[in-house]
């Protein structure tokens, strides 16, 4: 079940202005999996499949699961099985995951971002999303 963080709503509509996104997301990690705590432009069937997320699973699960960013050129014509049918139906292209890591190397969060046009994510501008991802406000206070 989607339960909304007011804190890490109004920090998404920031960032993803900041990278001029139009959608976006953040889940928390709860346990071994992922909860979504925030949400801009995403669809109702899209916050559905999204509200919680295994280990793993999709791009969010893979950034979880990897500790590092997972991005797509196209969000609805991937075919590599990173993107899940469900956020197909997010009207963007070029999408990205990125962990947010504690100072450990602990999966705090994981914030997504989508963009309008299609194309890879360049390294330089990645880091940058990264860093910023990193601002994230969280509970335990130990963001990297």
């Amino acid at each position: 079940m989607y339960s909304q963080n007011t804190a890490h709503q109004q920090w998404l509509e920031q960032f993803l202005q900041g990278f001029g996104a139009v959608a976006g997301s953040v889940h928390e990690q709860r346990g071994n999996d992922l909860c979504l705590t925030a949400a801009l432009n995403l669809p109702p069937p899209v916050i559905a499949a999204v509200a919680f997320v295994p280990h793993g699973k999709g791009m969010a699960g893979l950034a979880q699961v990897r500790k590092v960013p997972v991005q797509t050129c196209n969000l609805k014509t991937d075919e590599s099985g990173t993107v899940k049918p469900g956020a197909k139906a997010v009207n963007a292209r070029a999408g990205i995951a990125v962990p947010v890591l504690s100072q450990s190397g602990d999966v705090l969060a994981v914030v997504g971002a989508a963009w309008m046009t299609e194309g890879e994510i360049a390294p330089e501008r990645e880091e940058a999303i990264m860093q910023a991802a990193s601002l994230l406000p969280l509970r335990t206070g130990e963001i990297t």
